[in-house]
């Protein structure tokens, strides 16, 4: 994120804007509207300008730019077609420490005005920082299509009973609460058809009747293999709705935006050779922001019930009496081997897929070989890179061919995936090379990547062919 996004308030402040045209009218009539006091520099006037002049709306600041006029302004619009005059105006802005705009020229810009959807009080603001102003502008278009004209009637009718509520209710969370509540009754629709005193009897009713949860509930949600595209509308409404989320080391920086911005965020990832909490800690810490009446979200790379010990937490949420549900995720297995255009099954190649995790006993009798080992079906194998080379021995020994096709998939569904391919033999130095967190499969079904590779088609990292496999 380059730009840090605020809404400024200019009610009564002083803003000079730096021409008189058409362009800096469309300047102008927003600084009215924010409530601003424009001061305007321009050697020429537009007839719209000429009428503002005259009824004391924008005051004139003379018709040359001159340094000293930043002195006692809030920030500062140039908006001429003299590109020389706007470049002294953006030079004279950053020497002052005064917010500059520059308009159509991102470079000399210190403040980017967006794309605005008003429905006052609440407004929504669409940036690209500049980059494609008229994308910015198509979104807000669609956007607006979306908001309920009457949303902010709605939002400046709530305001009315802030402090109302605040007085009510001294928690920060239960005032959360009872305004998600609101929002959600119809209070909403009261507004809509223009009755405010139902509405008003709808939030003095369901405040009166607020009752502090004295147990809060967990939720499992998978969060897929990385893209944050993959996540279920459960999911995103869950994480919107937290109270606190304890993460996996294996959940994605784009996920983790999409969290609730006040939401305690915890770190309870699990990773090889790293600082780990044990899982021992993990329940605890379930177990007692549930019991403190909090929303929590256990957010789980995947799937929480596929290699996540999502079961044995449930388990422990079970013996401590917490309410809890499950919102399932794409599991790597899926979701990494569809971005690398290998299908789990094909009628020509394999008849059955079998998901394991890597994490085997070296010195365990209880593995099937000879059925993990059978021909015309896929293994996926999560975890297994630092055991490649055991399985790999493992499978050959037992019956599969040599030269059965294999591939490393390294962060799966991401915009740095990377695939590496082989045959089964040389599935040790594949893995080895394979950066972290990686999914092994092995089966003829990976001869079809080729054909149907389709992520990052034109923008693929560096893909690792060691031998052609039979």
């Amino acid at each position: 994120m380059s730009h840090y996004p605020l809404f400024a308030n200019l009610n009564q402040r002083a803003v000079l804007l730096v021409g008189g045209g058409h362009v800096a009218e469309r300047k102008a009539e927003a600084l009215l509207k924010a409530g601003a006091i424009v001061y305007a520099v321009s050697g020429q006037w537009s007839a719209r300008f000429k009428n503002w002049l005259d009824e004391g709306l924008i005051q004139n600041a003379g018709n040359t730019f001159a340094s000293h006029l930043l002195d006692t302004v809030f920030l500062v619009v140039a908006a001429t077609d003299d590109a020389t005059l706007n470049t002294e105006v953006f030079q004279a802005a950053e020497a002052a420490g005064k917010f500059c705009n520059s308009v159509d020229n991102p470079a000399q810009c210190s403040f980017i005005v967006p794309a605005i959807i008003d429905r006052h009080p609440i407004q929504v603001a669409i940036s690209s920082g500049g980059a494609a102003p008229v994308l910015a502008r198509l979104w807000r278009q669609k956007i607006e299509t979306l908001l309920p004209q009457h949303i902010g009637k709605t939002a400046a009718l709530a305001g009315r009973f802030r402090a109302v509520v605040k007085q009510k209710l001294h928690n920060l969370t239960e005032r959360r609460r009872f305004w998600e509540r609101l929002f959600a009754s119809d209070f909403d629709s009261h507004v809509a058809r223009g009755d405010h005193r139902a509405a008003e009897t709808v939030l003095h009713q369901q405040l009166q009747q607020h009752q502090p949860l004295k147990q809060g509930e967990v939720t499992l949600v998978g969060a897929g293999p990385g893209d944050a595209g993959l996540l279920t509308l459960n999911a995103l409404q869950a994480m919107q709705a937290a109270d606190v989320v304890l993460y996996d080391a294996l959940v994605s920086a784009e996920i983790l935006e999409l969290v609730r911005r006040d939401a305690e965020k915890i770190n309870v990832g699990k990773r090889a050779g790293a600082h780990q909490t044990q899982q021992e800690e993990i329940n605890r810490l379930l177990v007692n922001y549930a019991r403190q009446g909090k929303r929590v979200v256990r957010l789980k790379g995947g799937d929480p019930f596929v290699f996540g010990r999502g079961a044995e937490e449930c388990q422990e949420l079970v013996k401590a009496g917490i309410p809890f549900r499950i919102v399932p995720g794409v599991t790597a297995g899926l979701g990494a081997t569809a971005y690398a255009g290998i299908p789990l099954t094909h009628r020509d190649y394999a008849q059955t897929a079998l998901f394991i995790t890597g994490h085997l006993r070296l010195d365990a009798d209880d593995m099937q070989w000879h059925t993990l080992a059978r021909g015309h079906q896929t293994l996926v194998i999560y975890m297994g890179t630092i055991k490649a080379e055991y399985i790999s021995k493992e499978l050959i020994a037992h019956g599969r061919a040599a030269n059965t096709p294999v591939a490393v998939v390294s962060q799966g569904t991401m915009a740095n995936q990377s695939v590496r391919t082989g045959q089964l033999s040389d599935l040790p130095s594949l893995a080895a090379d394979a950066p972290t967190p990686a999914l092994m499969i092995i089966g003829e079904v990976v001869k079809l990547r080729e054909e149907l590779s389709w992520f990052q088609k034109n923008n693929t990292p560096a893909i690792i062919n060691t031998k052609t496999a039979a």
